[in-house]
């Protein structure tokens, strides 16, 4: 099937959902906005140990060095732009053909897109949060003072979920309930970091349609009704086209 034909039955699948469709997006969808993603060839944790920078006990240890690494990456988040993907997933919610997106990423770039409804599994990386009264602070920029610290004299941390720590949960509850009531579309997640890999089972257990776009094949390939080997950015310009020209899919 050539690449004109899978985005026809992809729009198809879209309307067919009449609304009951989610989005489930991966680092993949970023990859396209320059924010690497994590597993893959070129992964960050192909050149970081994630045990030294992305986990409770690394940031006892040393949170300098844990902070420099997430104000490096604050500064990626900050300085990307949403990509074909982010904005036609917007557009999909506008017209009422997407009902949610949940998301494993911690950049904004479904809101910058204008998402309004926008589940982050993984927490937020423009946000920080005290390690001691948990006050959250959102940030437009990566923090001056490394390691930030709060009013009340305790430091400030990344308010993201670490390696080791459990998902929060009002985020993991909603995101199973709207996988298991909607079909669901996966889009640039390696679906195998759990979970949020077991999101899309929810929807197939329930007789809803389960769509795959990732350039990788993943344990999600055989699951899913239709599989797209295709980077985010590329399936969805035409997408987005379509959509901004002012034509229902």
């Amino acid at each position: 099937m050539n690449s004109r034909n899978t985005i026809g039955r992809l729009l198809e699948l879209i309307k067919s959902c009449n609304g009951e469709l989610v989005a489930l997006t991966g680092a993949g969808i970023s990859a396209d906005s320059g924010i690497p993603t994590f597993r893959g060839k070129d992964g960050l944790w192909n050149k970081y140990r994630p045990e030294e920078l992305a986990t409770p006990e690394a940031f006892r240890k040393d949170p300098v060095l844990v902070w420099e690494w997430y104000a490096w990456r604050m500064n990626l988040v900050f300085n990307a732009k949403p990509n074909d993907a982010h904005i036609a997933l917007a557009l999909l919610e506008r017209k009422g053909l997407l009902k949610a997106v949940v998301t494993q990423n911690v950049d904004n770039l479904h809101e910058r897109a204008g998402s309004k409804n926008v589940v982050h599994l993984h927490g937020r990386i423009d946000e920080v949060r005290c390690t001691e009264c948990g006050r959250v602070e959102r940030l437009n920029k990566a923090p001056e003072t490394i390691p930030p610290v709060c009013d009340c004299g305790a430091l400030m941390r990344p308010n993201v979920v670490w390696f080791g720590e459990p998902l929060p949960v009002d985020a993991l509850n909603l995101a199973v309930e709207l996988c298991s009531q909607n079909s669901v579309i996966v889009i640039g997640t390696s679906a195998v970091v759990y979970p949020a890999a077991q999101l899309p089972y929810y929807a197939k257990n329930a007789g809803n349609t389960v769509v795959e776009v990732n350039p990788e094949i993943t344990p999600l390939t055989d699951l899913a009704d239709l599989s797209i080997r295709q980077r985010a950015g590329e399936a969805f310009r035409q997408i987005r086209a379509i959509l901004e020209a002012g034509d229902s899919p």
